[in-house]
């Protein structure tokens, strides 16, 4: 499938052009990894709902330019945990970017998504990540998971206030989260001053950023998130309880 705006669509050529504008020069080998992965994507996504953008353009700028935002706030060595990743943003995206340069965990509740996950890790030849099936309330009571990370990462999971319980019980003290939100993220934060008080979580930056489709202006956000101490024990809570009293 080639995209809808231009005829003489070069999927590599338009990435890399749309990358250089925000400041991510990609190799060739990026970007032929960033193309087996629409490629996969695309595939997948006949049998299994994976997402509902299949435009080529569309997928360049709704998925790869929306998440390669995120990797200008990393680090090499770096520990990352996404948390709920879908089909793998910003996690893959992260680890095409990096290459084996961090170290990548991607979670999810959903095992099809997890082994769609699996071959791209496989077909793109990603070196270290982990690939995770359960929930995200769950697997942070687990020793192996809890506070070893330091980085969480997440994008269209979850409300602010819901997503620092996901979340920040992942992170070691003085870790990240850098969590992808829309255009109302003044009142999600405004909503999450409970949560982060609970979480012993400061909002460090609000990286603010727009991509354009066409004619369409896209405001997006990266809330970067400081864990200040320990979560306490009791938290994250199970599912039905986040849902019945959400910390607001």
């Amino acid at each position: 499938m080639k995209s809808v705006y231009n005829v003489d669509f070069d999927f590599k050529d338009v990435l890399k052009k749309e990358s250089e504008k925000i400041g991510i020069l990609l190799t060739e080998e990026q970007l032929l990894k960033f193309e087996l992965y629409k490629e996969l994507l695309l595939e997948w996504n006949e049998k299994i709902n994976l997402t509902a953008i299949t435009d080529e353009y569309e997928i360049i700028m709704k998925h790869f330019i929306d998440c390669l935002e995120i990797v200008k706030y990393i680090k090499k060595g770096s520990s990352i945990i996404d948390v709920g990743t879908g089909a793998g943003f910003p996690g893959i995206v992260i680890a095409i970017y990096f290459g084996g340069d961090v170290s990548i965990t991607l979670l999810d509740s959903l095992n099809k998504r997890l082994i769609f996950l699996g071959e791209v890790v496989e077909k793109l030849e990603l070196k270290n990540i982990n690939i995770i099936h359960g929930r995200a309330e769950e697997m942070s009571h687990k020793e192996e998971y809890r506070e070893q990370y330091d980085i969480a990462v997440s994008r269209a999971v979850a409300n602010l206030f819901t997503l620092l319980e996901y979340d920040s019980p992942y992170i070691k003290v003085n870790g990240r989260c850098l969590l992808m939100k829309g255009d109302k993220v003044d009142i999600e934060i405004q909503e999450a001053k409970k949560a982060l008080e609970i979480f012993k979580c400061k909002i460090m930056n609000n990286f603010e950023y727009l991509y354009k489709v066409k004619e369409e202006v896209y405001n997006r956000n990266i809330l970067e998130i400081k864990k200040e101490n320990n979560t306490p024990n009791k938290y994250p809570r199970n599912y039905g309880k986040i849902k019945k009293s959400p910390l607001i």
